[in-house]
């Protein structure tokens, strides 16, 4: 699941950045897995994660070798903003 690759700003204001970079000559899945990211706790509805691929597809195929293989990865997680208590009455 390439999913969407999280904004500039999003990736700049992040409480939680994580980015990757994979590359390979070739690459070949026996089986394909099952991935997800899933934002709990205090993530705002603006966290993202996902994928820029070069030579391997969003939807990627048991048995297929893949070549020049380049996947730039991303997850940023923002917080929500918790509501604060006004002054005391």
């Amino acid at each position: 699941m390439a999913g969407k690759y999280p904004e500039d700003e999003v990736a700049a204001s992040a409480a939680i950045l994580f980015r990757a970079t994979v590359t390979a000559d070739e690459l070949r899945f026996g089986t394909v897995p099952d991935s997800s990211v899933e934002f709990t706790g205090d993530a705002d509805a603006r966290s993202s994660s996902g994928s820029i691929r070069r030579g391997v597809p969003d939807e990627a195929r048991s048995g297929t070798t893949y070549r020049d293989v380049h996947i730039d990865y991303a997850i940023a997680a923002q917080l929500a903003q918790r509501e604060r208590p006004g002054p005391p009455e």
